[in-house]
């Protein structure tokens, strides 16, 4: 081996390409000018150079590998990390029997609980000087955040593969908020119109607009979108989208529509027959139903014309300040948003996962946001639901 092809041979060993280039042009040029004795010495100084640089970029990566045992020392010397999340013993169950497999050292609570409902109770908590929570995974995290301060998630992102951005979808980390505090974990398109399967034919639907026929006068419930959840992020869909906005939203109020705020309740009629069609229900409760047998169908958003909204449900991530575990919150942030994590939460919600190594064989089609999609989770969008739509809603529906 001559002396250029050995400098090469040190710099690829220790990945370095770009210094192998500059070894291989200093070498080349020594050789040109026929000064072997230079050549050897450039040669030996770039060998040196790549070397202790090699040691300086391990050096440099090994607090984040001493941050992380640190880090999960301290966890488990806390022992436990305390989690709000979605009602539901499956997510619960699934959710701790894997974290605890995986960090055996760390037990978890987890309480379920709709996001309007914990907001009550952390805000009650909260002025009686009580800080129970570590870890937030709800929808709507505009409900609480004037309630509680969380703390910004970036620096408790620790593992390569969760900070590398070519993990997720957009070529990054998507946070709700400028302050960076929620992370947006599951973006997915949402259900819309839900019918009857043996009432109605999901292919006479190509626009919102065909709501508006009068044969179904008297024939649609809706959830209450005064209120936070999926009918109120249905109607933020109509009046941001520009072929729809509050003309239409004062046109489908005019068709006698039956206004209720329980899913269960609004599934049950629907699927009894008692009314055809539904608009705005909790999409994953309606495909809940349907395995069991339930005749409830979702009209494919992608043969509505103007598409549907992007959501994220509960799949919104943040990290409590003044957290009492603090270190095992980041150990299960860190998990939650690993490959292992996301799979779990995603496939047993109905949700599509940010991460782009996660299966997603468990949802139809439709669930992947197109392009055009309206973000209706979006602060900015949010802000518009507040100031304007809600005035509007109570204008045509009443307080």
């Amino acid at each position: 081996m001559n002396g250029r092809d050995g400098v090469t041979e040190v710099a690829k060993v220790v990945g370095k390409k770009e210094v192998a280039a500059e070894a291989f042009n200093c070498v080349l040029e020594a050789a040109k000018n026929k000064r072997k004795v230079l050549e050897m010495k450039v040669a030996l100084a770039v060998i040196v150079f790549v070397l202790n640089f090699s040691s300086l970029a391990l050096a440099a990566a090994a607090p984040n590998a001493a941050e992380w045992e640190s880090t999960l020392a301290a966890a488990k010397k806390e022992g436990t990390v305390v989690v709000s999340g979605p009602a539901g013993a499956d997510v619960r169950d699934a959710l701790m029997e894997a974290f605890q497999k995986r960090y055996p050292g760390i037990r978890m609570e987890y309480d379920g609980s709709s996001t309007r409902a914990f907001a009550t109770r952390v805000t009650a908590e909260r002025k009686a000087g009580q800080f129970l929570w570590d870890v937030f995974i709800h929808g709507s995290p505009e409900v609480v955040m004037p309630i509680v301060a969380f703390e910004p998630l970036e620096p408790a992102l620790m593992l390569a593969d969760v900070k590398n951005p070519k993990t997720w979808r957009g070529g990054a980390i998507e946070f709700f908020d400028p302050g960076k505090t929620v992370i947006i974990m599951t973006p997915f398109q949402r259900g819309t119109i839900f019918y009857n399967t043996k009432l109605v034919n999901a292919k006479e639907f190509k626009s919102y607009k065909d709501l508006l026929d009068p044969k179904w006068k008297g024939k649609i419930v809706v959830d209450d979108p005064r209120k936070a959840g999926p009918g109120q992020g249905t109607f933020l869909l109509f009046y941001l989208h520009p072929d729809l906005g509050p003309d239409f939203i004062r046109a489908l109020s005019k068709q006698q529509l039956t206004v209720l705020q329980d899913y269960s309740q609004e599934l049950d009629i629907v699927g009894q027959g008692k009314y055809p069609l539904l608009v705005g229900t909790a999409d994953f409760v309606a495909i809940a139903r349907a395995r069991l047998g339930v005749p409830i169908g979702i009209v494919d958003p992608r043969q509505l014309r103007e598409g549907t909204g992007v959501t994220t449900a509960n799949g919104n991530l943040a990290l409590f300040n003044r957290a009492p575990h603090p270190n095992a919150a980041k150990v299960f942030i860190n998990w939650l948003l690993s490959k292992e994590g996301q799979t779990i939460f995603a496939s047993i919600q109905g949700y599509l996962s940010a991460r782009l190594d996660v299966p997603t064989d468990h949802l139809p089609a439709w669930r992947v946001p197109q392009p055009s999609a309206i973000k209706t989770y979006r602060k900015e969008a949010l802000l518009v639901q507040d100031k304007d739509m809600l005035p509007l809603l109570q204008e045509v529906f009443g307080k």
